[in-house]
């Protein structure tokens, strides 16, 4: 969460005064957009959107903290702290700003993915790391099946 704001501040407060585009690579920028909806921008709207985007992200960090608390594998419980710093992160930015602040934008030619931030990253890791270990754990724990009903 110290990260994803310090890079947040760094950004809005020192980069991007004058907003611009920042090329770094060619298919990476730095730019600046605050949105005010969920991933890839989607439901945009007033603040009462953000509240209400607000309020189930909180619900959802209290699930979260609730199985990491009874998580016993460390690499689950990892990926369950990335999941909870991101979304964190980008509360803190709904609850002081209204809407979440994106700066990095990958893009091959004209098109561009949608801009993120460092907090979304760790969300992204996160659910990918849950996404493999629930691929993976049939074959930890033994495939049930018609061979093997035990």
């Amino acid at each position: 969460v110290a990260l994803d704001q310090a890079a947040k501040w760094a950004v809005v407060e020192h980069l991007m005064r004058p907003p611009r585009v920042i090329p770094l690579t060619p298919f990476f920028n730095l730019v600046l957009t605050h949105n005010t909806g969920i991933s890839f921008g989607l439901f945009q709207g007033g603040s009462a959107n953000a509240w209400v985007l607000t309020g189930f992200a909180l619900a959802v960090v209290g699930g979260l903290m609730v199985w990491l608390w009874r998580q016993p594998e460390p690499l689950i419980a990892w990926a369950i702290g990335l999941v909870i710093g991101g979304a964190l992160g980008n509360v803190v930015d709904r609850v002081r700003l209204g809407a979440v602040v994106d700066f990095l934008d990958l893009h091959i030619g004209d098109w561009h993915w949608p801009a993120f931030n460092f907090a979304d990253t760790a969300i992204t890791v996160g659910v990918g790391l849950l996404l493999l270990d629930g691929l993976f754990e049939t074959s930890r724990r033994g495939k049930k099946g018609p061979d093997n009903l035990g």
